[in-house]
């Protein structure tokens, strides 16, 4: 017995609003049984002395560690810009406005 009937999948493609052909909706309700009789066999196989997991192997963090340090001045990251004006960056105007 199919676990998602061709209405269902009729009735969730009108809530998506998802416009399917009669072959889609055959073709799809296919495929979501087989997926949940996929899902079916691998909750068959899971027992209680089976932890949960997310990962097959344990993660770690890789980041380094946050340490402050002394960044450049107005001055010095100034100093490489093509154009400067009261302490900023100059950049061209852009869409024709005004400050």
């Amino acid at each position: 017995m199919s676990a998602i009937s061709r209405t269902e999948v009729e009735h969730l493609a009108r809530l998506a609003r998802i416009d399917m052909s009669d072959e889609e909706l055959d073709r799809t309700a296919g495929q979501l049984d087989a997926v949940l009789d996929a899902v079916a066999a691998v909750a068959k196989v899971a027992t209680d002395d089976v932890p949960a997991t997310s990962h097959p192997v344990p993660l770690t963090n890789v980041t380094r560690p946050d340490v402050v340090r002394p960044g450049l001045s107005a001055q010095e990251a100034l100093a490489g810009a093509p154009a400067a004006e009261d302490g900023r960056f100059r950049v061209p105007m852009i869409l024709g406005e005004e400050a």
